[in-house]
């Protein structure tokens, strides 16, 4: 349970950095994993799944994450409602964009949440991307804003290191590093507190 108010954009930052932080490992495995094995048709559908969905969702629980995460089958199941939902909010997106840009990140960012309710709530693709709409409602402008400072912090920070004889280039790349748990972290963040009152899919589904 959340000891600050919903959508904090200081402590939510800081609960995404503990949260990617804290499962460096898993995800770092995982990774690995998919790296090896996304060349493999089918097989690759589901590890994508899980890599970026199922290990968000189960972060976001403090549930620990396998190692093998992204073989779980489960993943496999949901092919078709992933591939629906990814296409109706890229399109949408899209369109969005066609309007100077800003609508379709309103739209990127209001639908931000769908994958993960379609995965880890059992909803369909709809329903996903209309429950995404309501859950950021009011929030959308913390989301950006969570994210452009924390994106523009690291990318300052990188460069700063840079800079830096000798050792610069590696720590520069080792926070480029960091941004792929701190954004995982943020993710997850994000969607504890926007569907916390939302249940989970039941196991039998």
């Amino acid at each position: 349970m959340n000891t600050f108010p919903k959508m904090d954009i200081i402590e939510t930052i800081k609960d995404g950095v503990n949260i990617g932080i804290k499962n460096i490992a898993p995800i770092i495995v995982n990774a690995i994993l998919w790296l090896l094995t996304c060349w493999i048709p089918y097989l690759n559908v589901g590890t994508t799944i899980g890599l970026w969905v199922g290990i968000v969702s189960k972060a976001s629980r403090g549930e620990t994450i396998s190692s093998t995460e992204i073989f779980d089958p489960k993943y496999r199941k949901f092919m078709g409602e992933y591939f629906i939902t990814a296409g109706l909010v890229f399109i949408g997106t899209l369109i969005g964009l066609c309007f100077l840009i800003i609508p379709g990140i309103v739209i990127s960012i209001a639908w931000s949440l769908s994958l993960l309710l379609l995965i880890d709530k059992g909803k369909n693709p709809t329903e996903a991307i209309s429950l995404s709409n309501n859950c950021t409602y009011g929030y959308k402008w913390k989301m950006f804003a969570i994210y452009f400072l924390t994106i523009t912090a690291l990318a300052i920070t990188a460069y700063i290191l840079s800079l830096i004889p000798f050792l610069g280039e590696i720590l520069a790349f080792l926070v480029n590093f960091m941004t792929l748990f701190i954004m995982i972290g943020l993710q997850a963040s994000v969607y504890k507190q926007l569907t916390e009152d939302i249940p989970p899919l039941s196991v039998e589904n």
